[in-house]
């Protein structure tokens, strides 16, 4: 589970190979016992939960960053590591 960023206590991932089951680009989402697949290109939740204020924490961080998820995206699905990208700060 290659973290990509973590930031007020949520912690961002990409798996490797990850494009089979929602079929969208999207990366994964921890907080407590919270855990959310979220969309990168409109950070619509895909499955799982997030606690509203964390999620929204989460929407703003995919506006700013949707272009390094992407490129992070492209390397995932061909099973090579991702790159770190900056917390919400």
């Amino acid at each position: 589970m290659p973290i990509l960023s973590m930031f007020y206590g949520i912690v961002i991932y990409m798996y490797a190979y990850d494009n089979r089951q929602h079929k969208r680009p999207h990366f994964h989402a921890r907080y407590a016992e919270f855990t959310a697949a979220i969309a990168i290109d409109d950070g619509e939740l895909l499955e799982g939960e997030l606690p509203r204020a964390k999620m929204k924490l989460v929407q703003a961080w995919v506006e700013i960053h949707r272009e390094d998820l992407m490129a992070d995206w492209a390397l995932a699905v061909q099973g090579l590591p991702a790159q770190r990208i900056k917390p919400l700060e």
